[in-house]
């Protein structure tokens, strides 16, 4: 018998606990320092828990139990939903700071109805059958104009037609001004953006030739809420506007956002996804933004009230009380995600449509596919990639992000690593601590 090679063993941020993490067998222990030091030294006889539990392994089995549980995943991926991104334009009216479309043909066009329907007729055809929703991405698919709102009715008309639901993710400044449209249709969320309170926020996400966007913003989040609209809001962090997130979560709960069942929030990392960005000494790794946003919930509890930061696997493991399935790919490119634009262009996902190179194959004015390189992004996962194959964290990574990992290596079949241990590290010690603001009683995980 021998360690499992899909143990993820690490130290608590800030105490002398330990864990021990096994997603393959999903299992989870928070370890004292003498367990600690007695799994670090092998001495597995006095514990028979270690084999119980699949922390110790006969290395056959376990390489039996591991096509299983990919197989398992192969099957619940393909009865996933997929989700189906289309871009009208790539036009937008704010300057954002860190926008990685700067780029892109900014000319103000819209679909013509040929090119509408022409897609859903690829995805009638191509996706027959299959769980699905549609979303709106731009550039800013809700540009206040004419022609952009006889698109977005059309579009949303197409999509009630095949009983399908839209998402839409919009910079929310005209939001207010379409609640009225959408209230008329099915819309599965609206995905908006706040950076900050309204210094800040203007600072990075002004109007292009300047001008405030914080109060319209506002305005439409509650619009929509009170509308029975789902509002998903996002704050993208670097070092420049982090610290305003204990006031964007009080924002939220006084203006009693957070207390709405139709509302929901996500934290982005700003990073440099295609091109490098003027301001790059703002950025953060991932390890540096969740170290800084354990500091933050320390300081300002009404942080989680707002939001639940992931770390990893620990919020998951909280809530829940156990472990999710293996991850053996994080990349929903081509598997449960697909983007389209405009031109007739068929991409493999948010991150690379529109940039030149990528494109996948078309929609209109024929159906072309480049299944080469479709092949290349559907077969990616951690069994694909060299790196992943040995690696204990596989299972919880998953890969990560393919557009990220092929900029940087030239390979689809590359990872994007994730910081696993150190962030389960960071989350484990803020959830499973005593602090009645994370603790969660129900929650169970074996201690030694």
């Amino acid at each position: 018998m021998i360690a499992s090679r899909h143990n993820i063993f690490g130290k608590f941020s800030h105490s002398e606990r330990w864990y021990l993490v096994n997603l393959l067998n999903r299992q989870a222990d928070i370890l004292d320092a003498e367990t600690a030091e007695a799994y670090q030294r092998g001495i597995w006889g006095d514990n028979p828990a270690w084999a119980e539990k699949g922390y110790i392994v006969d290395p056959q089995d376990e390489t039996k139990r591991y096509k299983g549980a990919y197989l398992d995943f192969l099957d619940r991926r393909e009865n996933d939903e997929i989700q189906l991104f289309f871009v009208p334009t790539y036009a937008c009216n704010f300057a954002c700071s860190y926008c990685y479309q700067a780029a892109y043909d900014q000319n103000q066009t819209y679909p013509s109805s040929a090119v509408l329907e022409a897609w859903f007729s690829y995805i009638d055809q191509h996706f027959a059958g299959k769980r699905k929703y549609l979303t709106l991405f731009g550039g800013e698919p809700l540009l206040n104009s004419a022609g952009q709102r006889e698109f977005v009715e059309a579009f949303l008309r197409l999509a009630d037609q095949r009983q399908l639901e839209t998402a839409i993710v919009t910079n929310g400044y005209t939001l207010v001004d379409y609640v009225p449209l959408l209230s008329r249709y099915r819309i599965r969320e609206i995905q908006v953006t706040l950076d900050g309170l309204a210094e800040v926020h203007n600072r990075r996400r002004p109007l292009k030739g300047g001008g405030s966007s914080f109060e319209r913003i506002v305005e439409g989040i509650s619009a929509a809420l009170q509308s029975g609209i789902a509002i998903n809001l996002r704050m993208v962090l670097d070092r420049d506007n982090i610290g305003e997130l204990p006031q964007v979560a009080s924002l939220a709960i006084e203006k009693g956002w957070t207390s709405h069942s139709l509302f929901k929030t996500q934290l982005g990392r700003n990073y440099e996804l295609h091109t490098c960005q003027s301001q790059a000494q703002v950025l953060y790794s991932r390890v540096e933004m969740y170290e800084d946003l354990a500091r933050l919930i320390s300081d300002a509890p009404q942080i989680l009230e707002f939001h639940r930061p992931a770390f990893s696997l620990s919020k998951f493991l909280w809530e829940q009380g156990e472990l999710p399935a293996p991850l053996y790919d994080s990349c929903p490119g081509t598997k449960t995600e697909w983007a389209f634009d405009a031109s007739g262009k068929i991409f493999s996902c948010t991150a690379t449509v529109g940039k030149s190179g990528e494109e996948l194959g078309t929609f209109y004015p024929t159906v072309t596919l480049k299944q080469d390189k479709i092949d290349d992004w559907e077969e990616r996962d951690v069994t694909s990639i060299p790196e992943c194959q040995e690696c204990a964290l596989a299972l919880a990574c998953g890969g990560g992000c393919a557009s990220v990992a092929k900029n940087q290596t030239g390979r689809v079949h590359s990872p994007d690593c994730r910081p696993v241990r150190e962030l389960l590290s960071l989350g484990l010690e803020l959830y499973f601590s005593e602090n009645p603001k994370t603790k969660n009683e129900e929650t169970y995980v074996a201690k030694y």
